[in-house]
């Protein structure tokens, strides 16, 4: 069969010939049909991702560990976890029974291959509790997590969005009811936050942590003695910083609640949330926008840049 097929760490996947996965007892066959390539799929390759090591220990592999395929039966699924050094970037690839989902009637497979990057921005509801009417702020509002963001909190009935984003741009084909660029000096950057926040933000969806939120946090600190309105932070992405100073009156005086993207999701509360966003999907109220590649061109679209907040869809 033919595949992406890395070499080395840190290399470059090469479209070649690699050997069809054989299935055990307890294994299926996924023949792929789509597979998003994102920023932890290279990382992984590159060894700079906690998970290298075991992703990267037999070499040569085949990179990305799940993606959207079809059952022996014809069945259209989302795998995961597939046996080393099988990953999803390949024709073919091999996976322990029951580690896939039935994808819906109405969803594509490049499409189906977005839908939990969606459900990661239905954290707006389920970590912080938005409200119909409440101001959303956006976080890295230009990249592929950020840009869906901005259009599930519309969905959810956010009243007013803000989104932020380094590249002015981009950041004007963000449908927000208004816009922060980033990549200015620090007062001029919090005074922008003081600007843009109405009545205050009740939600921050934060993709970016580091410089851009440790600005943020400070600007929300109440200038008197007022009660402060409360502002719940859910912290989804790091695309700005690992880590960030947290000044103590960030949160004893501000009124602010810090939240994981997790929080709020388990067996009981994802059918629900992968139902709406499946709806908006089948409906057309959400779009993804995305940049499909053959398999065949793998080496030049794993170098690509410049996909202006479009996710790469490889098919086979």
């Amino acid at each position: 069969m033919k595949a992406a097929v890395l070499h080395e760490i840190g290399g470059i996947p090469h479209y070649e010939d690699f050997p069809d996965p054989v299935a055990a007892d307890d294994e299926v066959i996924i023949e792929v049909k789509a597979v998003a390539v994102e920023t932890v799929d290279k990382r992984i390759a590159a060894g700079t991702h906690y998970a290298s090591r075991r992703y990267t220990a037999q070499l040569p592999a085949i990179p990305a560990f799940d993606g959207v395929g079809t059952l022996p039966d014809g069945t259209l699924v989302g795998f995961g976890n597939p046996r080393l050094p099988y990953g999803a970037l390949a024709e073919r690839t091999v996976v322990p029974r029951g580690s896939w989902a039935p994808i819906p009637d109405g969803i594509d497979p490049a499409t189906a291959t977005v839908l939990s990057t969606a459900i990661t921005a239905m954290s707006a509801r389920t970590a912080a509790g938005l409200v119909p009417g409440e101001t959303v702020l956006v976080q890295g509002a230009t990249g592929v997590a950020g840009r869906l963001a901005v259009k599930v909190a519309r969905l959810l009935g956010a009243g007013r969005i803000v989104a932020t984003g380094r590249d002015d741009d981009q950041l004007r084909e963000v449908k927000a009811d208004a816009v922060i660029n980033t990549a200015v000096p620090d007062e001029e950057l919090t005074q922008a936050y003081l600007d843009a926040r109405g009545d205050g933000y009740d939600v921050v969806l934060d993709f970016l942590w580091g410089r851009p939120t440790e600005l943020l946090l400070r600007a929300l600190v109440p200038r008197t003695f007022a009660f402060p309105r409360p502002t719940r932070l859910v912290q989804i992405g790091e695309s700005a910083g690992a880590g960030l100073t947290l000044a103590a009156e960030s949160l004893r005086t501000s009124g602010v609640e810090i939240y994981g993207a997790a929080r709020g999701l388990g067996p009981e509360t994802m059918p629900e949330v992968y139902g709406q966003v499946v709806a908006w999907a089948q409906s057309g109220e959400l779009t993804f926008d995305l940049v499909k590649v053959p398999l065949s061109d793998i080496g030049t679209a794993w170098q690509r840049t410049g996909l202006r907040g479009r996710r790469l869809v490889v098919v086979p």
